[in-house]
């Protein structure tokens, strides 16, 4: 029989660790059904103790999937433990997952604790997460560098305590594949009953092997990869899941294992992902760039035409990717409309949100001859949230060789609406200087970037603003055919979450797994 691999998803907590990715509770609810849809084994959904508002949304997703184990990340403390124990509580099948730092650099600078404190701290973590579930899962932090001993008896500690999965993180991304699938071959046959529990593996991609170092484990013994969806995650990110998964499905020579992944499934989740965090997706990835399966070389165009497997060794479709469109006109129906919502795995929670987004629809119809699914998708960028402060209404703005641009601006603020107008160094510039100069928020613009949703000129351009303010940093996107205007509502949903009371930044609390 063929092994199975676990696929544990860490896209709502490590992924959201990047600069910018935090998201709404029902951003991250929405996130999670699209991957239980993808049938992901284990959703980590977030990390409890991090805030009340982190805390909520582990509770909703909880409430919300039924067919994938929610987890909560939880420090080996009791305070952090219990947070996530409730969080999960209405989880039909759930996990907890406590981490201590193992490396004697962590001990000894971090946790200011001797070798056998810390394995005391990591059984009693455990024997507080079996009060509230069976499914406990055991990391240690920077096993990378930390001491083989150490990792052989503080694991078969836990594992006596009632750890059920046993995590080895790279947690800085600084092994190789032959060290890091030697480390597992010597743990499984080093640590008692070994063979009594679930090996994973979780790695970043600071030297750009993360995928590699988790397919040597999987080589080595490991059953459960830790990953991200379009790898995200902080500094250069987690192994990404969609390689993962097609690497061990496309190779079944090598790895002979699988996994339940829905794989048609997977361009979609990508696309979902992409546009919450306002993090894009390179053009050259792999899986789910737009370049992924495009031939620009007579010689491949030739042989793909003649023999698919000539130059391709995956199937566009089975990972999602299709040529369907919507040719939109005055005639295109609202119930077209909302069937094409459902097979895209865009959830409307009321009829006043279908008529709004159907309203959006037509307006995009109006101006673009063909809609395609990114363009439907993009339509639910704009983090249209219920309390905005900001809304943007028209724009106007000119532009000429030679001349300064001016960009005069109409917008509301708590419901009243108001003017600005202001020059700037090119039209975007001056777009964002006319909000600012009534707004005055204070915050730095850490990023500005344009991304084409689809090709040709009428293609709509997807605008991404990073801010910070105060130690916060905060992504907004919106989408438009013309980038000024999408720029400019960018930056509002931006101030948007700004002004918010949301959680603290999960990239500024201690979870480096």
């Amino acid at each position: 029989m063929t092994d199975k691999i676990i696929i544990f998803d860490t896209t709502l907590r490590d992924g959201e660790q990047s600069p910018g990715a935090a998201m709404t509770k029902d951003e991250k609810v929405r996130i999670a059904k699209q991957l239980e849809k993808l049938r992901v084994d284990v959703i980590e959904a977030g990390f409890a103790a991090a805030s009340p508002g982190d805390a909520e949304a582990i509770h909703a997703i909880a409430q919300a999937v039924k067919d994938s184990t929610i987890c909560s990340l939880a420090r080996a403390t009791e305070r952090d433990i219990r947070a996530a124990g409730e969080a999960i509580k209405p989880a039909q099948s759930k996990r907890i997952h406590t981490f201590i730092a193992t490396s004697p650099i962590h001990m000894e600078k971090k946790l200011r604790m001797t070798p056998d404190q810390v394995v005391e701290n990591a059984v009693k973590a455990v024997q507080w997460a079996r009060e509230y579930t069976d499914d406990v899962e055991f990391s240690a932090e920077d096993a990378v560098r930390s001491e083989l001993d150490f990792l052989c008896r503080i694991f078969d500690a836990v594992i006596k305590a009632g750890a059920k999965t046993i995590n080895v993180p790279d947690t800085v991304g600084y092994s190789v594949p032959a060290m890091w699938g030697e480390r597992f071959k010597q743990l499984i046959e080093r640590v008692p009953n070994a063979d009594k529990v679930v090996w994973s593996t979780h790695c970043h991609n600071d030297l750009g092997m993360a995928v590699a170092n988790s397919l040597a484990a999987v080589m080595n013994g490991a059953r459960q990869v830790e990953c991200t969806i379009n790898g995200l995650g902080e500094r250069a990110g987690n192994a990404s899941l969609e390689e993962v998964v097609m690497a061990i499905r496309t190779r079944p020579d090598i790895f002979k294992v699988e996994t339940r992944i829905e794989t048609s499934q997977i361009v979609t989740t990508s696309k979902l992902v992409s546009t919450i965090t306002g993090y894009p997706v390179q053009p050259n990835k792999a899986i789910v760039g737009a370049n992924a399966f495009a031939h620009e070389s007579g010689i491949h165009q030739d042989g793909v035409l003649k023999h698919r497997e000539t130059y391709e060794i995956m199937r566009p479709e089975d990972v999602g990717w299709t040529a369907n469109k919507i040719v939109l006109g005055k005639l295109s129906g609202r119930n077209a409309f909302k069937q094409r919502l459902q097979e895209l795995g865009i959830e409307l929670d009321s009829e006043q949100a279908l008529n709004e987004a159907f309203a959006r629809f037509k307006d995009l119809a109006d101006r673009k001859s063909e809609i395609f699914d990114e363009d439907i998708q993009a339509l639910f960028s704009d983090g249209r949230e219920e309390l905005e402060a900001y809304r943007f209404i028209s724009l106007s703005q000119h532009s000429e060789t030679g001349e300064r641009p001016q960009c005069r601006l109409v917008f509301t603020q708590q419901g009243s609406e108001v003017s600005s107008q202001s020059d700037g160094n090119g039209p975007v510039d001056a777009t964002v200087k006319a909000i600012e100069r009534h707004v005055q928020s204070g915050a730095e613009l850490l990023l500005f970037s344009v991304n084409a949703i689809t090709t040709g000129t009428e293609a709509q351009g997807e605008v991404t603003m990073r801010l910070a303010r105060h130690g916060r940093i905060v992504n907004g996107t919106a989408a438009d055919p013309d980038i000024v205007v999408a720029a400019a509502k960018a930056y509002l949903s931006a101030l948007n979450k700004l002004g918010t009371d949301e959680r603290l930044n999960p990239q500024t609390m201690a979870t480096p797994v």
